[in-house]
């Protein structure tokens, strides 16, 4: 179970799928593709002051498939891309591992928020993580957190197909990230 730490709640952001478009192994920087909504709804986070972590497993360093200061390159031109729109992301942590490795941050393990939550002083109970898969859903209820699920990338699908198999369900199913910052946002008032 994830540990709780006195601080502001958060929004955790998984990236493929979620800020940009899911390609499977993004192994070329030219491959990465925001979504043209995401830059403004990370905006409306910040204005609201709520701080901006992006969570993702990122196994193809491991596999092999790209060297990891790729994730690196892209990560800049993420933070880039949002900065141009007037946004900012917060802090980023990703995991190199595969799920034969047992870490504890690869998703749906709480490693990452965990160490996310100590550096930047969040409290995960009231905090919300947003992704396009289940392993987004079910670290969120690892972490005690509220889920939303995003109908991009792989979320259409993965909701389609295969949630009626999950452990758990999402607190809220949104069309893109623009209508889950909308929820998160009702949720704090």
């Amino acid at each position: 179970m994830s540990e709780t730490t006195a601080g502001s709640p958060a929004v955790f952001l998984d990236r493929d799928g979620t800020i940009s478009e899911e390609v499977g192994y993004l192994n070329h920087p030219s491959r990465f593709r925001m979504f043209p909504f995401a830059a403004a709804a990370i905006r409306r986070l910040n204005e609201a002051a709520l701080p901006v972590i992006v969570v993702t497993n990122q196994a193809g360093i491991k596999r092999g498939y790209f060297p990891e200061s790729l994730v690196q390159t892209v990560h800049d031109r993420m933070t880039r891309e949002i900065a141009d729109a007037g946004g900012r992301i917060d802090g980023i942590y990703y995991c190199p591992h595969v799920a034969e490795d047992a870490c504890d941050c690869r998703k749906p393990k709480t490693g990452m928020l965990d160490r996310a939550a100590r550096e930047h002083t969040l409290d995960l109970k009231r905090s919300f993580v947003v992704g396009d898969q289940a392993s987004d859903i079910q670290v969120g209820f690892n972490a005690g957190m509220r889920s939303i699920l995003v109908r991009t990338g792989y979320g259409e699908g993965e909701y389609a197909w295969r949630a009626s198999t999950w452990a758990v369900q999402p607190d809220y199913v949104a069309a893109t990230l623009t209508d889950a910052v909308d929820w998160i946002l009702r949720q704090q008032r």
